[in-house]
């Protein structure tokens, strides 16, 4: 495998600086999803730990860091997920944390940074526009700003689920990734091309927050002006050039689904597996739902990313009828 930014060695090092409590998180197949997808399924559920995302492994690693620096402040931009997990790994290291957010984010998301003491400041836009913003207050207040997939500790720290795939399955054909930035997904799918080159790594964006898929399908970054998805986790419009090229690497597939798969996932995750999740962490079993032959009678893996959902908004969706030939 041509280099990516990434280092298999630091990703094992990762492991030695992150709480515990965000490892070996459950693998595990779920059977009873099996007969409706026609596949082999197993779950990485990286929602049971104290931030109900995987964002916790990279802070853990940036926040350890800084610390060891002598570092007293940081800043970052979040959709919500990444906010949570920074305020957790600054909070315990005695860092004082900012979070720049959309008002329009989720506000058990927004809730939650605060719970978690760090500093809220939010933008009259969208994720983009909460990136501008943290920047700026970055440069004016002098402290280290954290990029979520451009800070290669946070795909560093989202390898280390990477690793606990390929040390825990004995064998797999193929790995959904859900799309965003991109640290998630450069990150296990760093690990897997080097470690089991022959697993697909497929990588899984809303249809209404298509930048970065656009960017790897025609391997330069798209920008988009807009985005239109619930799956508020992923839904950046302009992709980083680091990280795509990094993407390019390591991707096999880059695939797009619509909102009604989306929703016909989180039910089916809620109804077939008991797990409440956010929309992003539905995204590997809508890309089952609208291409079934591509996977059946494979065994395929998933990562089910967070499930830090408004609770009003989780009953619209899921208590919603399906739309036909969706369950």
């Amino acid at each position: 495998m041509q280099e990516t930014r990434l280092d298999t060695a630091r990703i094992r090092a990762a492991r030695r600086v992150i709480d515990p409590i965000f490892l070996d998180t459950p693998l595990y197949r779920c059977e009873a999803l099996e007969p409706a997808l026609g596949c082999t399924v197993s779950i990485k559920l990286e929602t049971a730990n104290p931030v109900r995302s995987f964002k916790a492994r990279g802070t853990e690693v940036v926040a350890s860091m800084l610390a060891a620096d002598g570092r007293r402040a940081v800043v970052c931009a979040s959709a919500g997920n990444l906010g949570q997990a920074l305020a957790w790994s600054g909070r315990g290291r005695g860092l004082d944390v900012t979070v720049v957010a959309s008002r329009f984010a989720p506000a058990a998301k927004l809730d939650r940074i605060r719970a978690l003491d760090a500093v809220l400041e939010l933008v009259d836009g969208d994720f983009d526009m909460a990136r501008e913003r943290a920047a700026a207050v970055a440069r004016y207040d002098g402290i280290r700003l954290v990029e979520d997939s451009l800070d290669i500790e946070t795909c560093e720290g989202a390898a280390t689920i990477g690793l606990e795939l390929v040390d825990s399955v004995h064998s797999f054909d193929a790995v959904l990734i859900a799309l965003g930035g991109g640290a998630l997904a450069t990150g296990v799918g760093h690990v897997v091309k080097a470690c089991a080159p022959e697993v697909e790594v497929i990588c899984v964006q809303p249809l209404g927050a298509p930048a970065m898929t656009y960017s790897w399908r025609q391997r330069r970054v798209v920008t988009t002006d807009s985005t239109d998805t619930i799956a508020d986790g992923v839904a950046g419009r302009r992709p980083i050039p680091a990280v795509l090229d990094d993407l390019l690497l390591v991707a096999d597939d880059a695939v797009l689904v619509q909102e009604a798969s989306i929703i016909a996932g989180m039910r089916m995750l809620l109804h077939h597996a008991g797990l409440v999740v956010e929309p992003s962490a539905a995204l590997g079993i809508a890309a089952i739902l609208e291409d079934r032959d591509r996977f059946a009678g494979r065994h395929v893996v998933t990562i089910v990313c967070g499930s830090n959902v408004d609770v009003d908004a989780y009953h619209r969706w899921v208590g919603a009828a399906p739309p036909t030939g969706l369950t």
